[in-house]
């Protein structure tokens, strides 16, 4: 191995994408730094894993860090005070955090806390998020958005909110959801704060195309805004018309389809102005992204602008529509979701065993094998680097030939075990010659195919349910030996029972790759993984494949001299509750296995003093931690 400080960003592109959140240490460790104190040293995150370890948090674990929080929530608010105050604009800005985007409690309750000095506010998309966003102490002209479908519970309660100082917004997502609205005010003899959410033509790009256009699940055409307006009117309450909604999209790669949306949603606002609503706030929905490959392009994975230019473009073009229509600028507000949470967290996991595709061992064939397996071994006779394309072509011909005689039983399990040895012994040489070749796409293809696979300690399903189910791609790398340049190329495999569960696209200093630089491991020492920027919706998304649960969570805060505090720890499900989720009383399978075990002793199949041993196994096992212990 060679040691080589400048690996960690030639080979993983650490500095690239990991902005000012994490760095390398001159011990190779990947260090967290704290970017609301830059000057503070880094914080070691293998050190921290340590830490953890010795108080009984263990990998997998998902690590929240609150400094990262408390960050991209001062960004978002003081980037748009900022472009205000440079446009001149004539009102101020409003944050709302989307629930669904983390609605675990402690994520909620920091966001509360951090936005607090900003009036920071929260939207509820459905009854839970809703009860929720009630229960926490948001500032009193913070926003309570409540988008989604609502029934006349979901509005009754919206509605009652105000009664407590809550600045509730019910946004109307059709004429049919007004009609139930006006039935529970009605009822209740109160008056709501209402808006509307307009259904855009513009559409962005990247994986969340769906959520843009006049094709997008939520929000209404122009005919349906007149429907609404002339209903409103009829039943004297115009005048609680103040919000309008328009959903620029998702995780928006181009800061140019930002500008046009928000002009789109400009002209909406001028024109149910003019048709009698005063209206008070534009919210311009989510969309602000995060560059998960700091390639700064526009990719699905990447954007091409900072959160200053989104912030920027949303001011300045607001204003101008507005002010050449001679209408007041209106409250702004956005519901960014992902760039506010993303980055605060992240899924670490340790790497259990390797499953090698080469070997540096030699094998000689036996005198009785068939001819196949000298032809194979006599590759390495002519194996060089410009004869490497042939040698890979032969040794593929004798292996598959090799393998096909197997399979109808003309050699036997010994001779075709040496024929794969001598085949991986092929490969290590050719992997090793591959260097001196440069690009060759045959040759490369046929590398990657040879990627070792890492059995790693995570369910795919349960904490990266984007990276399967979309092809998501995060920051993904070793946290140590960052000062080593890596030996060995893998793909990575969860521990759950699905050959879908693994992880086969890396964020890489020279673009996207099928496999990831790793080292060799060490037996003797943990070797673990880190994947960032995961804080928006994996945790939401994640399921039960295998019955693998929630892992350990830690929420950490870094302290300027390099060291850091534990926040909070929640341990990760047992068997237990995980049995509780698909519907077994954990009691009732104890009772089983007891009735199991007692049958076998009255038939004489099982020795009564095993009994003891046997229910404290079942017992260890219902109580303990899901993942591999």
């Amino acid at each position: 191995m060679t040691h080589d400080n400048t690996a960690a960003n030639s080979v993983y592109a650490i500095e690239r994408w990991g902005k000012d959140l994490v760095g390398v240490l001159p011990n190779g460790d990947l260090g967290l730094r704290n970017p609301l104190k830059p000057d503070a040293p880094m914080v070691s995150l293998p050190v921290i894993l340590q830490d953890l370890e010795e108080r009984g948090v263990h990998a997998p674990l998902l690590l929240r860090v609150s400094s990262f929080l408390e960050s991209s929530i001062r960004a978002l608010n003081e980037s748009f005070a900022s472009a205000i105050k440079r446009a001149g604009y004539k009102n101020e800005y409003r944050a709302v955090f989307p629930v669904k985007v983390n609605q675990q409690a402690q994520v909620i309750s920091r966001i509360v806390e951090f936005g607090k000095p900003y009036s920071h506010g929260l939207e509820a998309g459905s009854k839970p998020e809703l009860v929720i966003a009630l229960a926490q102490p948001l500032a009193h002209d913070a926003l309570i958005v409540c988008n989604g479908v609502k029934d006349a519970e979901f509005i009754r309660l919206a509605i009652l909110s105000r009664k407590l100082g809550f600045n509730t917004v019910i946004v109307l997502e059709s004429p049919k959801e007004l009609q139930t609205v006006l039935a529970v005010v009605k009822e209740l003899g109160e008056e709501p704060q209402l808006g509307v959410r307009v259904k855009l033509s513009n559409r962005i790009s990247g994986n969340w195309a769906e959520s843009s256009g006049d094709r997008s699940t939520f929000g209404m055409h122009t005919d349906q805004l007149v429907d609404v307006i002339d209903s409103l009117k009829e039943a004297g309450l115009i005048h609680c018309l103040k919000f309008q909604h328009s959903h620029l999209g998702s995780q928006i790669p181009d800061v140019n389809d930002v500008r046009r949306a928000t002009g789109e949603a400009c002209r909406y606002f001028v024109e149910l102005t003019r048709e009698g609503a005063p209206l008070t706030h534009l919210d311009l929905g989510g969309g602000l992204g995060v560059d998960y490959t700091g390639e700064k392009s526009t990719n699905e994975n990447s954007i091409n602008y900072s959160v200053d230019e989104y912030c920027t473009n949303i001011v300045e073009t607001v204003s101008y529509a507005l002010d050449e229509a001679k209408i007041p600028h209106p409250i702004l507000v956005t519901e960014s979701g992902r760039a506010v949470v993303a980055t605060s967290s992240m899924l670490i996991f340790n790497v259990l065993e390797a499953t090698l595709y080469d070997s540096h061992n030699p094998t000689v064939p036996a005198a009785e094998d068939h001819h196949f397996v000298s032809d194979l071994a006599a590759v390495s006779g002519y194996l060089e680097p410009q004869r490497l394309q042939e040698c890979i072509n032969d040794s593929s011909f004798y292996r598959n030939e090799l393998r096909a005689l197997f399979r109808r039983g003309y050699i036997d399990l010994r001779q075709m075990a040496r024929a794969e040895r001598i085949y991986l012994h092929l490969m290590s040489k050719i992997k090793s010659l591959a260097p001196e070749v440069g690009t060759a796409p045959d040759v490369d293809a046929h590398l990657e195919q040879l990627a070792d696979i890492y059995h790693c300690n995570f369910s795919l399903f349960q904490s990266l349910p984007d990276v399967w189910a979309i092809d998501q791609v995060h920051p993904l790398v070793p946290l140590q030996m960052l000062n080593v340049a890596p030996d060995r190329r893998a793909v990575l495999s969860d521990i759950t029972c699905d050959s879908d569960g693994k992880i086969d696209k890396f964020i890489l200093a020279d673009g996207i790759s099928p496999s990831l630089p790793v080292h060799t491991l060490d037996e003797s020492k943990p070797y673990y993984i880190g994947v960032f920027y995961v804080g928006a919706y994996q945790e939401t998304l994640g399921d039960l494949h295998n019955l693998f649960g929630d892992t350990n969570v830690a929420t950490i805060d870094l302290r300027d001299d390099g060291s850091f505090d534990l926040l909070h720890e929640q341990e990760g499900d047992t068997i237990a509750e995980v049995l509780s989720y698909v519907e077994y009383d954990p009691r009732d399978c104890v009772d089983a296995f007891r009735a199991r075990i007692d049958n076998e002793i009255s038939h004489k199949r099982l020795n009564p003093k095993d009994r003891k041993t046997l229910l404290a196994a079942y017992r260890d096992s219902i109580n303990g931690y899901t993942y591999y212990e």
